[in-house]
Protein backbone atom coordinates (compact mmCIF):
# COMPACT_ATOMS: atom_id res chain seq x y z
CA UNK A 1 0.00 0.00 0.00
CA UNK A 2 3.00 2.33 0.66
CA UNK A 3 2.97 2.87 -3.17
CA UNK A 4 -0.12 4.80 -2.85
CA UNK A 5 1.61 7.55 -1.03
CA UNK A 6 3.96 8.25 -3.90
CA UNK A 7 1.51 8.83 -6.81
CA UNK A 8 -0.90 12.41 -7.16
CA UNK A 9 -1.59 15.50 -9.06
CA UNK A 10 0.80 18.84 -9.32
CA UNK A 11 -1.18 20.32 -5.95
CA UNK A 12 0.02 17.28 -3.89
CA UNK A 13 3.15 17.07 -5.16
CA UNK A 14 3.53 20.85 -4.64
CA UNK A 15 2.78 20.12 -1.21
CA UNK A 16 5.03 17.00 -0.45
CA UNK A 17 7.89 19.48 -1.84
CA UNK A 18 6.97 22.28 0.31
CA UNK A 19 7.46 20.03 3.58
CA UNK A 20 10.92 18.62 2.26
CA UNK A 21 11.77 22.01 1.87
CA UNK A 22 10.77 22.96 5.34
CA UNK A 23 12.05 19.35 6.79
CA UNK A 24 15.98 20.17 5.15
CA UNK A 25 16.16 23.72 6.31
CA UNK A 26 15.22 22.40 9.92
CA UNK A 27 17.78 19.16 9.11
CA UNK A 28 20.67 22.05 8.19
CA UNK A 29 20.08 24.06 11.34
CA UNK A 30 20.26 20.81 13.14
CA UNK A 31 23.03 19.38 11.81
CA UNK A 32 24.91 23.24 13.26
CA UNK A 33 23.21 22.51 16.93
CA UNK A 34 24.96 19.10 16.59
CA UNK A 35 28.47 20.41 15.38
CA UNK A 36 28.10 23.46 18.21
CA UNK A 37 25.51 22.18 20.85
CA UNK A 38 22.86 23.21 22.73
CA UNK A 39 24.37 26.95 23.45
CA UNK A 40 22.79 27.74 19.66
CA UNK A 41 19.62 27.38 21.73
CA UNK A 42 18.01 29.85 24.38
CA UNK A 43 18.39 27.01 27.25
CA UNK A 44 20.83 28.20 29.68
CA UNK A 45 21.57 26.26 33.45
CA UNK A 46 18.43 27.59 34.94
CA UNK A 47 15.97 26.65 32.04
CA UNK A 48 17.16 23.31 30.99
CA UNK A 49 14.35 22.32 29.07
CA UNK A 50 12.73 24.86 26.58
CA UNK A 51 10.97 24.32 23.09
CA UNK A 52 11.57 20.87 22.10
CA UNK A 53 10.48 19.35 25.34
CA UNK A 54 7.17 22.08 25.48
CA UNK A 55 6.58 20.86 21.87
CA UNK A 56 6.74 17.15 22.61
CA UNK A 57 4.30 17.75 26.14
CA UNK A 58 1.65 19.15 23.90
CA UNK A 59 2.52 15.99 20.62
CA UNK A 60 2.04 13.88 23.49
CA UNK A 61 -1.22 14.94 24.31
CA UNK A 62 -2.25 15.05 20.64
CA UNK A 63 -1.03 11.24 20.27
CA UNK A 64 -3.04 10.05 23.23
CA UNK A 65 -6.19 11.85 21.69
CA UNK A 66 -6.88 9.56 19.08
CA UNK A 67 -8.85 7.26 21.69
CA UNK A 68 -11.56 9.50 21.56
CA UNK A 69 -12.68 7.63 18.30
CA UNK A 70 -10.72 4.20 19.05
CA UNK A 71 -12.50 3.45 21.90
CA UNK A 72 -16.49 4.48 20.67
CA UNK A 73 -16.16 2.77 16.63
CA UNK A 74 -14.32 -0.47 18.49
CA UNK A 75 -15.24 -0.88 21.86
CA UNK A 76 -18.79 0.90 21.57
CA UNK A 77 -19.40 -0.14 18.05
CA UNK A 78 -20.47 3.33 17.52
CA UNK A 79 -20.43 2.94 13.23
CA UNK A 80 -20.46 6.63 12.89
CA UNK A 81 -16.98 6.66 13.66
CA UNK A 82 -16.06 4.09 11.11
CA UNK A 83 -14.79 6.75 8.52
CA UNK A 84 -12.46 8.80 10.66
CA UNK A 85 -10.83 5.86 13.31
CA UNK A 86 -8.05 5.30 10.77
CA UNK A 87 -7.78 8.92 10.55
CA UNK A 88 -7.26 9.10 14.13
CA UNK A 89 -4.71 6.23 14.37
CA UNK A 90 -2.38 7.64 11.57
CA UNK A 91 -2.62 11.39 13.65
CA UNK A 92 -1.63 9.22 16.82
CA UNK A 93 1.65 7.42 14.66
CA UNK A 94 2.53 10.62 13.39
CA UNK A 95 2.26 13.05 16.41
CA UNK A 96 4.38 9.67 18.49
CA UNK A 97 6.88 9.84 15.56
CA UNK A 98 7.26 13.67 16.19
CA UNK A 99 7.18 13.81 19.80
CA UNK A 100 9.96 11.27 19.48
CA UNK A 101 12.54 13.37 17.31
CA UNK A 102 11.13 16.42 19.35
CA UNK A 103 13.29 14.59 22.24
CA UNK A 104 15.74 13.32 19.82
CA UNK A 105 17.14 16.89 18.95
CA UNK A 106 16.63 17.63 22.45
CA UNK A 107 19.21 15.37 23.65
CA UNK A 108 22.10 17.71 22.63
CA UNK A 109 24.40 14.55 21.44
CA UNK A 110 21.88 12.09 20.21
CA UNK A 111 23.43 9.03 21.03
CA UNK A 112 23.14 9.75 24.72
CA UNK A 113 19.18 8.20 23.87
CA UNK A 114 20.75 4.69 23.90
CA UNK A 115 21.90 5.08 27.26
CA UNK A 116 18.53 4.71 28.05
CA UNK A 117 17.84 1.04 26.37
CA UNK A 118 21.16 0.33 27.22
CA UNK A 119 21.32 1.08 31.33
CA UNK A 120 17.23 0.98 31.80
CA UNK A 121 16.59 2.54 35.44
CA UNK A 122 12.50 0.87 36.34
CA UNK A 123 12.50 3.95 38.88
CA UNK A 124 12.87 6.84 36.68
CA UNK A 125 9.72 8.21 35.07
CA UNK A 126 11.76 8.75 32.23
CA UNK A 127 12.28 4.94 31.51
CA UNK A 128 8.74 4.46 31.40
CA UNK A 129 7.65 7.37 29.39
CA UNK A 130 9.85 5.96 26.82
CA UNK A 131 8.67 2.22 26.75
CA UNK A 132 4.86 3.58 26.94
CA UNK A 133 5.49 6.05 23.51
CA UNK A 134 7.29 3.09 22.20
CA UNK A 135 4.81 0.71 22.89
CA UNK A 136 1.83 3.09 21.96
CA UNK A 137 3.58 3.83 18.23
CA UNK A 138 3.97 -0.21 17.39
CA UNK A 139 0.34 -0.77 18.84
CA UNK A 140 -1.29 1.96 16.83
CA UNK A 141 0.84 1.55 13.07
CA UNK A 142 -0.08 -2.24 13.62
CA UNK A 143 -3.75 -1.81 14.58
CA UNK A 144 -4.05 0.52 11.51
CA UNK A 145 -2.16 -1.71 9.22
CA UNK A 146 -4.27 -4.80 10.03
CA UNK A 147 -7.08 -2.76 9.87
CA UNK A 148 -6.82 -1.33 6.85
CA UNK A 149 -5.35 -4.25 4.99
CA UNK A 150 -8.80 -5.69 5.90
CA UNK A 151 -10.54 -3.13 4.67
CA UNK A 152 -8.80 -2.90 1.22
CA UNK A 153 -9.63 -7.14 1.10
CA UNK A 154 -12.99 -6.29 1.89
CA UNK A 155 -12.77 -9.19 4.92
CA UNK A 156 -13.14 -9.48 8.60
CA UNK A 157 -10.12 -8.07 10.46
CA UNK A 158 -8.53 -11.17 12.20
CA UNK A 159 -10.04 -11.78 15.85
CA UNK A 160 -6.45 -11.31 17.37
CA UNK A 161 -6.43 -8.01 16.83
CA UNK A 162 -9.77 -6.97 19.09
CA UNK A 163 -7.52 -7.29 22.50
CA UNK A 164 -4.16 -5.15 20.76
CA UNK A 165 -7.24 -2.81 20.30
CA UNK A 166 -8.33 -2.64 23.76
CA UNK A 167 -5.15 -2.32 25.46
CA UNK A 168 -4.39 0.74 23.22
CA UNK A 169 -7.23 1.94 25.37
CA UNK A 170 -5.38 2.06 28.37
CA UNK A 171 -2.20 2.63 26.63
CA UNK A 172 -3.18 5.98 24.98
CA UNK A 173 -3.99 7.30 28.33
CA UNK A 174 -0.93 6.22 30.35
CA UNK A 175 1.28 7.65 27.65
CA UNK A 176 0.31 11.02 29.14
CA UNK A 177 0.05 10.12 32.34
CA UNK A 178 3.76 9.17 32.48
CA UNK A 179 4.76 12.27 30.86
CA UNK A 180 2.54 14.77 33.68
CA UNK A 181 5.19 12.01 36.20
CA UNK A 182 7.84 13.42 34.68
CA UNK A 183 7.25 16.36 35.80
CA UNK A 184 5.11 16.60 38.87
CA UNK A 185 7.68 14.02 40.34
CA UNK A 186 9.76 16.79 40.72
CA UNK A 187 9.78 17.61 43.83
CA UNK A 188 11.66 21.12 43.66
CA UNK A 189 9.83 22.66 40.85
CA UNK A 190 6.19 23.66 43.13
CA UNK A 191 4.40 24.94 39.22
CA UNK A 192 4.53 20.84 38.43
CA UNK A 193 4.23 19.37 41.60
CA UNK A 194 0.62 18.90 41.56
CA UNK A 195 -1.72 16.12 41.74
CA UNK A 196 -4.01 17.42 38.77
CA UNK A 197 -1.29 17.53 36.34
CA UNK A 198 -2.09 14.36 34.98
CA UNK A 199 -6.07 15.26 34.25
CA UNK A 200 -5.34 18.23 33.51
CA UNK A 201 -2.86 17.12 30.40
CA UNK A 202 -5.71 14.52 29.52
CA UNK A 203 -8.49 17.05 29.55
CA UNK A 204 -6.12 19.04 27.20
CA UNK A 205 -5.20 16.20 24.80
CA UNK A 206 -8.88 15.17 24.20
CA UNK A 207 -9.99 18.55 23.23
CA UNK A 208 -6.58 19.64 20.89
CA UNK A 209 -6.75 16.23 19.88
CA UNK A 210 -10.20 15.98 18.35
CA UNK A 211 -10.15 19.21 17.69
CA UNK A 212 -7.25 18.95 15.05
CA UNK A 213 -9.20 15.65 13.87
CA UNK A 214 -11.91 18.18 13.15
CA UNK A 215 -9.99 20.37 11.20
CA UNK A 216 -8.14 17.85 9.10
CA UNK A 217 -11.71 15.87 8.02
CA UNK A 218 -12.91 19.37 6.75
CA UNK A 219 -9.54 19.91 5.14
CA UNK A 220 -10.12 16.56 3.48
CA UNK A 221 -13.52 17.54 2.35
CA UNK A 222 -12.90 20.32 0.65
CA UNK A 223 -9.27 18.99 -1.14
CA UNK A 224 -10.29 15.52 -1.71
CA UNK A 225 -13.75 13.65 -2.20
CA UNK A 226 -13.38 11.90 1.19
CA UNK A 227 -16.26 12.92 3.65
CA UNK A 228 -16.15 12.17 7.05
CA UNK A 229 -20.09 12.98 7.10
CA UNK A 230 -21.86 15.84 9.42
CA UNK A 231 -22.56 13.75 12.27
CA UNK A 232 -18.88 12.30 13.84
CA UNK A 233 -17.67 15.93 12.96
CA UNK A 234 -20.74 16.66 15.42
CA UNK A 235 -19.81 13.72 17.82
CA UNK A 236 -16.16 14.95 18.04
CA UNK A 237 -17.21 18.87 18.59
CA UNK A 238 -18.92 17.71 21.54
CA UNK A 239 -16.15 15.50 22.86
CA UNK A 240 -14.08 18.87 22.76
CA UNK A 241 -16.75 20.88 23.96
CA UNK A 242 -16.88 18.96 27.42
CA UNK A 243 -12.64 18.03 27.65
CA UNK A 244 -12.13 21.82 27.58
CA UNK A 245 -14.68 22.40 30.00
CA UNK A 246 -12.68 19.93 32.34
CA UNK A 247 -9.13 21.79 31.42
CA UNK A 248 -10.36 25.25 32.03
CA UNK A 249 -11.89 24.05 35.01
CA UNK A 250 -8.80 22.26 36.24
CA UNK A 251 -6.78 25.45 35.43
CA UNK A 252 -8.88 27.58 37.65
CA UNK A 253 -8.85 25.14 40.64
CA UNK A 254 -4.92 25.30 39.99
CA UNK A 255 -5.07 29.24 40.20
CA UNK A 256 -7.56 29.02 43.35
CA UNK A 257 -5.82 26.61 45.12
CA UNK A 258 -2.52 28.98 44.77
CA UNK A 259 -4.34 32.36 45.15
CA UNK A 260 -6.11 31.46 48.17
CA UNK A 261 -2.49 29.25 49.88
CA UNK A 262 -0.88 32.46 49.41
CA UNK A 263 2.80 30.15 49.57
CA UNK A 264 4.89 32.01 48.14
CA UNK A 265 7.17 29.95 45.66
CA UNK A 266 3.69 28.78 44.31
CA UNK A 267 2.75 32.05 43.29
CA UNK A 268 5.64 33.14 41.88
CA UNK A 269 5.21 30.85 39.17
CA UNK A 270 1.72 32.14 38.20
CA UNK A 271 2.84 35.58 38.96
CA UNK A 272 5.37 35.26 36.07
CA UNK A 273 3.30 33.92 33.85
CA UNK A 274 0.35 36.31 34.41
CA UNK A 275 1.57 39.45 35.28
CA UNK A 276 5.52 38.92 35.38
CA UNK A 277 7.85 38.82 37.61
CA UNK A 278 10.52 41.32 38.45
CA UNK A 279 10.35 43.14 35.44
CA UNK A 280 10.24 39.49 33.20
CA UNK A 281 7.14 39.37 31.50
CA UNK A 282 7.46 37.37 28.25
CA UNK A 283 4.61 35.08 28.24
CA UNK A 284 2.52 37.01 30.28
CA UNK A 285 1.02 38.29 27.00
CA UNK A 286 0.99 35.23 25.25
CA UNK A 287 -0.90 33.15 28.43
CA UNK A 288 -3.35 36.10 28.50
CA UNK A 289 -4.07 35.42 24.81
CA UNK A 290 -4.86 31.58 25.64
CA UNK A 291 -6.69 32.07 28.35
CA UNK A 292 -9.43 34.49 26.26
CA UNK A 293 -9.08 32.00 23.32
CA UNK A 294 -10.26 29.32 25.72
CA UNK A 295 -13.16 31.72 27.10
CA UNK A 296 -13.91 32.61 23.34
CA UNK A 297 -13.58 29.02 22.32
CA UNK A 298 -16.26 27.59 25.29
CA UNK A 299 -18.51 30.70 24.64
CA UNK A 300 -18.86 28.87 21.06
CA UNK A 301 -18.91 25.30 21.43
CA UNK A 302 -20.88 25.26 24.55
CA UNK A 303 -23.86 26.85 22.43
CA UNK A 304 -25.71 23.86 20.20
CA UNK A 305 -26.35 26.64 17.89
CA UNK A 306 -23.11 28.03 17.07
CA UNK A 307 -21.43 24.36 17.21
CA UNK A 308 -23.70 23.11 14.78
CA UNK A 309 -22.65 25.63 12.26
CA UNK A 310 -19.82 24.46 10.49
CA UNK A 311 -17.83 27.95 9.64
CA UNK A 312 -18.24 28.64 13.49
CA UNK A 313 -16.78 25.16 14.62
CA UNK A 314 -13.42 25.61 12.24
CA UNK A 315 -12.83 28.68 14.27
CA UNK A 316 -13.75 27.23 17.50
CA UNK A 317 -11.61 24.34 16.91
CA UNK A 318 -8.25 26.78 16.00
CA UNK A 319 -8.77 28.66 19.29
CA UNK A 320 -9.34 25.53 21.23
CA UNK A 321 -5.90 24.02 19.53
CA UNK A 322 -4.13 27.72 19.74
CA UNK A 323 -5.09 27.77 23.45
CA UNK A 324 -3.79 24.58 24.34
CA UNK A 325 -0.63 24.99 22.05
CA UNK A 326 0.36 28.25 23.75
CA UNK A 327 -0.33 27.03 27.14
CA UNK A 328 1.71 23.31 27.01
CA UNK A 329 3.49 24.15 23.97
CA UNK A 330 4.92 27.82 25.49
CA UNK A 331 3.85 28.53 28.64
CA UNK A 332 3.54 25.01 31.05
CA UNK A 333 7.66 23.97 30.65
CA UNK A 334 8.70 27.10 31.11
CA UNK A 335 7.32 28.05 33.94
CA UNK A 336 8.22 25.57 36.06
CA UNK A 337 12.13 26.93 35.77
CA UNK A 338 11.28 30.59 36.11
CA UNK A 339 11.79 31.52 38.76
CA UNK A 340 14.35 29.15 40.05
CA UNK A 341 14.02 27.06 43.38
CA UNK A 342 16.27 29.91 44.85
CA UNK A 343 14.64 32.53 43.65
CA UNK A 344 16.67 33.81 40.25
CA UNK A 345 14.29 35.00 37.41
CA UNK A 346 16.18 34.01 33.81
CA UNK A 347 14.15 34.10 31.16
CA UNK A 348 14.18 32.33 27.93
CA UNK A 349 13.12 32.82 24.78
CA UNK A 350 14.01 30.08 21.86
CA UNK A 351 16.65 31.16 18.83
CA UNK A 352 15.73 30.86 15.47
CA UNK A 353 17.16 27.70 14.96
CA UNK A 354 15.53 26.16 17.39
CA UNK A 355 12.49 27.91 16.00
CA UNK A 356 13.53 26.35 12.27
CA UNK A 357 14.66 22.75 13.62
CA UNK A 358 11.28 22.80 15.29
CA UNK A 359 8.98 23.70 12.31
CA UNK A 360 11.11 20.92 10.42
CA UNK A 361 9.88 18.07 13.06
CA UNK A 362 6.52 19.78 12.68
CA UNK A 363 7.20 19.13 8.91
CA UNK A 364 8.81 15.48 9.19
CA UNK A 365 5.13 15.26 11.26
CA UNK A 366 2.88 17.10 8.26
CA UNK A 367 4.29 14.57 5.46
CA UNK A 368 3.50 11.70 7.76
CA UNK A 369 0.14 12.36 7.86
CA UNK A 370 0.08 13.33 4.51
CA UNK A 371 1.56 10.49 3.24
CA UNK A 372 -0.87 7.86 5.56
CA UNK A 373 -4.00 9.75 4.73
CA UNK A 374 -3.32 9.72 1.24
CA UNK A 375 -2.68 5.57 1.32
CA UNK A 376 -6.38 5.34 3.37
CA UNK A 377 -7.92 7.76 0.91
CA UNK A 378 -6.50 5.63 -1.85
CA UNK A 379 -8.02 2.38 -0.63
CA UNK A 380 -11.04 3.87 0.57
CA UNK A 381 -11.24 5.00 -3.26
CA UNK A 382 -10.72 1.70 -5.13
CA UNK A 383 -13.37 -0.23 -2.46
CA UNK A 384 -16.70 -0.55 -4.44
CA UNK A 385 -19.24 1.29 -3.39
Amino acid sequence: MLEKAFSGDKRYWGWIFALLAVIGLGFIFYLRQYAEGLTITGLSRDVTWGFYIAQFTFLVGVAASAVMVVLPYYLHDYKQFAKITILGEFLAVSSVIMCMTFIFVDMGQPFRIINVFLYPSPSSPMFWDTVSLAGYLVLNALIAHVMLTSERQSIAPPKWIKPIIILSIPWAVSIHTVTAFLYCGLEARSFWMTAILAPRFLASAFSSGPALLILLCLLLRKFTKFDAGKEPVQKLAVIVTYAMSLNVFFILMEVFTVAYSSIPHHTAHFEYLFLGLDGHSALAPWMWVSSALAVLALILLLNPSTRRKEGILVFACLTVFASIWIDKGLGMVVAGFIPSPLGTVTEYTPTFPELMISAGVYGLGLLLVTGFYKIALSVRKELPT
